[in-house]
């Protein structure tokens, strides 16, 4: 008598263990569910939005990318990767909003995201580029600036329920990633790197990097942006603006940005003295 029933009997009970053992080891890395609210009931949801996440994880890796570049020596690819960071972490949240996809998981992987591309990333980079000369001086300072970026992020995050859409508290750690970029940047293509720059460049930067650093936890307020409705209509000459921006900003990149993110930067203290005096 054959056995062939048997044996097909024990290929299927091996088949249905293979599948158990791959879904168990599924659930170990595909098991995210969160609640959210829907026509004002909480309910809980599998999975996470793709499209915005998917910025995120951009902007994630031009701060990776950026700290490569740096410990290279390719200092202008290390800004600009920052920059490009910037694009990505600005699309994600608005990304969101539109398709209305947020959630808290995708605040969360933002703030990672934004602490190693914002905090890290500037830090390591400028210190790659001008602070290692400057002894303990220069790591001081680097790492000043990535603990305000910490605070920074951490004090966002508890306020965000609460916090006025319009207006940030403290320079966001993206305008002061900007700022030390840009510095990079404009210095790498007037070849002030590794033996020549000169050593008040790099205290110059030191000082500007802790200040930066500063503005980020400083209880200021800087204008969030988020109120301009982009699905809206607007004049024609808001677009003759922005045509005009972009021609500006490619004159000369490095040196229009610095300037742009240092004006932001200054905007916050500024405005807040006005209102006083």
């Amino acid at each position: 008598m054959s056995d062939k029933p048997n044996v097909d009997a024990e290929n299927e009970d091996n088949s249905a263990k293979n599948r158990v053992t791959l879904d168990e080891a599924l659930l170990l890395i595909d098991d995210h569910e969160e609640e959210i609210s829907e026509n004002g009931k909480t309910v809980r949801r599998r999975g996470i939005f793709l499209l915005p996440n998917l910025f995120t994880t951009s902007a994630l890796f031009a701060g990776f990318f950026a700290i490569i570049s740096a410990m290279n020596g390719q200092y202008e690819n290390a800004a600009m990767a920052i920059f490009a960071a910037m694009i990505f972490d600005g699309l994600d949240g608005r990304v969101a909003r539109l398709m209305n996809a947020q959630s808290k998981f995708g605040a969360e992987y933002d703030s990672l995201s934004d602490m190693v591309s914002f905090g890290v990333a500037p830090a390591l980079v400028v210190f790659s580029w001008g602070l290692s000369v400057l002894g303990k001086f220069g790591w001081m300072v680097a790492f000043l600036y990535v603990a305000c970026a910490a605070l920074r992020l951490a004090r966002f995050n508890t306020q965000i329920d609460t916090a006025d859409k319009n207006y940030f508290t403290g320079l966001a750690s993206p305008s002061a990633a900007a700022v030390m970029a840009g510095l990079v940047w404009v210095c790498s293509e007037e070849g002030l790197i590794g033996a020549e720059l000169p050593f008040e460049l790099s205290v110059v930067a030191g000082v500007l990097m802790a200040i930066i650093g500063f503005l980020m936890i400083v209880n200021v307020p800087y204008s969030s942006f988020k109120g301009v409705d982009f699905r809206g209509r607007v004049p024609f000459v808001v677009m003759i603006a922005i045509v005009l921006v972009f021609a500006l900003v490619s004159l000369d990149p490095a040196r229009v940005l610095l300037a742009a993110a240092l004006i932001y930067s200054l905007s916050g203290p500024a405005l807040a003295m006005y209102k006083r005096f």
